[in-house]
């Protein structure tokens, strides 16, 4: 069993900058696709990025391209999303996840992002 848990989230103004972090524990496999999703009231989850076990294999949505910028520490068992020129439009509820064959088995609690000045 994996166990994800984030933070990192919190109110900030528009054009400002959040880091989130995910520490993953449990029965880790670190070769695994990791990502981040969000989901903001009254809308569908949204796959923000994902990265593969090395920093080759990254993508990321229309949405936050050239904005966000995902990593991992595989040693650390952590994975990070740092969000600049944040807007209104990227308030959600920020969540990882890790891949386990096709699917994204895992999950986290969330943490809050709230942009508004």
């Amino acid at each position: 069993q994996v166990q994800l848990v984030e933070s990192g989230g919190g109110l900030v103004q528009p054009g400002e900058s959040l880091r989130l972090s995910c520490v993953a524990s449990g029965s880790i496999a670190d070769m695994n696709i990791v990502g981040w999703y969000r989901q903001a009231p009254g809308k569908e989850r949204e796959r923000v990025a994902s990265i593969g076990p090395n920093e080759y294999h990254v993508s990321y949505s229309d949405s936050v391209k050239g904005r966000f910028a995902i990593s991992r520490d595989i040693a650390k068992k952590t994975m990070y999303l740092q969000m600049n020129s944040l807007s209104a439009e990227d308030t959600a509820t920020y969540y990882c996840a890790q891949k386990y064959g096709s699917a994204w088995a895992y999950w986290g609690q969330g943490t809050q992002v709230t942009v508004s000045s």
